[in-house]
């Protein structure tokens, strides 16, 4: 019996300890990911506005080969919407509805249906280097409540590598 008790205790006491630890973690964070395309910036930012594309750079949309894409709007215009639905839980339902573009940069708002609801946004950024190099930033804005705000720890190192693959397999297409 002592020692169901002590295993108690000892679960308890991890218990309050991340509570507490949550206590000290930002509710909103941003993840912001770069990489340099050898292409001009006129090339980039006009494959990178167009949603679409993102099905062939994306791992996300490429993860469920069977991705139901539902698309209303213009692509690369302000108010274009993208909605996806697979039923694997890795990519879930949802959509991103562009907000706002200006001539270097598209922002996005998130909706996420499942396998967590939720909202978030993104940006991304383009940036003469050169005249053939760009810089390309993507950013990644979420909100995590307490005590939720904890596992945006791991949401955080997910989302980067999502990105840094993303920009490579960007970086791969734009560079042929």
């Amino acid at each position: 019996m002592k020692i169901v008790k002590k295993i108690i205790a000892v679960f308890l006491a991890l218990i309050v300890l991340l509570l507490v630890v949550a206590l000290f973690i930002p509710k909103d964070y941003t993840v912001s990911v770069s990489t340099t395309i050898n292409a001009p910036k006129g090339k980039v930012f006009d494959y990178v506005k167009l949603i679409k594309n993102q099905e062939k750079y994306s791992v996300w949309v490429m993860q469920d080969p069977n991705v139901g894409m539902n698309y209303e709007g213009t692509d690369g215009t302000v108010g274009f919407k993208a909605s996806w639905n697979s039923k694997d839980d890795n990519v879930g339902e949802g959509s991103q509805q562009i907000a706002k573009i200006t001539d270097d940069r598209i922002d996005v708002d998130l909706h996420f249906v499942r396998p967590m609801e939720g909202e978030a946004k993104a940006a991304t950024f383009v940036e003469a280097v050169s005249g053939n190099q760009t810089k390309v930033t993507n950013e990644f804005y979420g909100h995590s409540d307490y005590p939720m705000n904890l596992m945006s720890l791991i949401g955080k190192k997910f989302i980067t590598d999502a990105q840094t693959q993303n920009l490579a397999n960007l970086k791969k297409i734009l560079e042929k």
